[in-house]
């Protein structure tokens, strides 16, 4: 990915706000020229109306339209695609095609078998293109194959990372800290300064647990939150790795770093108050940009610097979340579904995805927009990338397990022993319910 100069809060504004299934997709393999005129697909969209990446995917749906005669019959469903596809997945009324983050439709479609493989699109071109060249290896993580094949088509991904106002806090991008040693460090001079260090709305689970699971990967590697939650024992949560990684929540907690109220906010307004500089620091994904530009300081200068390390010996990662197609397995027209998702990795619409979407494209060598330079950057020169969550797609850990125990620990309830003891025993009862 390429990058671009330091933004400013206007030039974001723009950007808006906040058995079916060994079917065979041969007839995707060759030129995106559809499959006659007259055909149509259903496509159910995770964006909203009014959204910048809906406008992007309004304007590849006319494209596609006019050039293959194939119609869209798009319906802006948003966030909650994956809970409305569920009951309708064996009846007439199930799409085509659908789009979502890899954490949410994983669970909900590939775990349970509802789509078709996609071997035959990633066998195929885009523009003369192998498509295998076109998506980084990296990118193609085992979590999105199902019996060794490919079930989910990306075109761009997301990641997350500590966001600063560069023009208010010039220092962190000449030093920005790379252990955790170095960033407790900058959490006490932000405070001597009379700074509040960290604003969190502490009343999202998703966004608390983030310190804890970055902590862990960091300290055991890629895949190692994932083997920590599939064992069934409890035993690895003994182990010196979790314990680690609670203690650097522990230390946020009782540092004094965090905004006051944090504990009992509702989103998003501590992100706001980030985005008004009542705090220095946040920690959250690549679509904060978009999302706080609306009421940032004038002249925001959004800047980014990966979550610090409690071992910097261990390689460098960064999270890369694939969104992206997938074909339900009663899809009445795959063949002309996968044309359309290949039509979304064409190199105009990319460019588009980045430029006018405001998120990271999935294709290389696409410039970003400023704002999301610097996470575009450290996925870059990461030695390697993970899933959000390790990708861990059990159903209802996360929401039964993880995250209210995880919100514990954040909110100061209970203490990094507390927490191992508490996640220990809550994973027994999960697995031992699942049998």
């Amino acid at each position: 990915m390429l990058h671009s100069a330091t933004p400013t809060r206007r030039q974001l504004f723009a950007l808006g706000a906040g058995g079916a299934a060994a079917a065979s997709l041969a007839a995707c393999g060759g030129s995106s020229s559809g499959t006659g005129s007259g055909d149509s697909i259903t496509y159910w969209s995770n964006w909203k109306e009014g959204e910048s990446q809906q406008s992007v995917m309004k304007e590849a749906i006319a494209a596609f339209e006019d050039e293959t005669g194939i119609t869209v019959n798009v319906e802006w469903q948003g966030r909650q695609v994956t809970q409305k596809i569920v009951p309708v997945l064996n009846t007439p009324q199930v799409p085509d095609i659908l789009d979502g983050a890899f954490g949410k439709l994983a669970p909900v479609l590939a775990a349970t078998g509802q789509v078709l493989p996609l071997d035959d699109v990633f066998a195929s071109d885009v523009e003369g293109e192998a498509i295998t060249d076109v998506i980084p290896e990296k990118f193609r993580n085992e979590s999105t194959m199902k019996d060794g094949s490919p079930w989910l088509l990306p075109f761009f991904i997301t990641s997350e990372a500590i966001w600063y106002d560069a023009g208010e806090n010039p220092e962190i991008g000449e030093a920005a800290p790379e252990s955790w040693e170095e960033f407790i460090a900058l959490l006490e001079d932000l405070k001597s300064q009379g700074k509040t260090p960290l604003a969190a709305d502490g009343d999202v689970g998703g966004y608390n647990v983030a310190w804890f699971q970055t902590a862990y990967l960091h300290l055991t590697g890629v895949g190692g939150l994932n083997e920590l939650v599939s064992d069934e024992t409890g035993a690895l949560w003994d182990e010196d790795a979790a314990l680690e990684a609670a203690r650097c929540v522990e230390q946020i907690v009782q540092g004094g770093y965090l905004i006051p109220g944090y504990d009992a906010s509702k989103w998003p307004a501590q992100q706001q108050a980030w985005a008004t500089n009542e705090a220095a620091l946040l920690l959250n994904g690549t679509w904060i940009p978009t999302e706080t530009a609306p009421y940032a300081t004038e002249d925001f200068e959004y800047a980014a610097f990966p979550i610090p390390s409690p071992d910097p010996t261990q390689e460098k990662i960064m999270r890369a979340e694939p969104t992206g197609f997938v074909i339900p397995a009663q899809a009445k027209n795959p063949e002309a579904a996968a044309e359309f998702a290949k039509f979304l990795l064409r190199q105009e619409f990319q460019e588009k995805i980045a430029t006018e979407g405001g998120q990271l494209p999935i294709r290389e060598g696409i410039e970003t927009i400023p704002e999301l330079a610097d996470i575009s950057s450290a996925i870059d020169a990461a030695d390697n990338t993970y899933l959000a969550a390790d990708g861990i797609t059990y159903s209802g850990y996360m929401e039964t397990v993880m995250w209210p125990i995880s919100d514990e620990l954040f909110l100061g309830k209970i203490d990094a022993e507390e927490f191992i003891s508490a996640m220990k025993a809550g994973q027994i009862s999960y697995w031992e319910a699942q049998l």
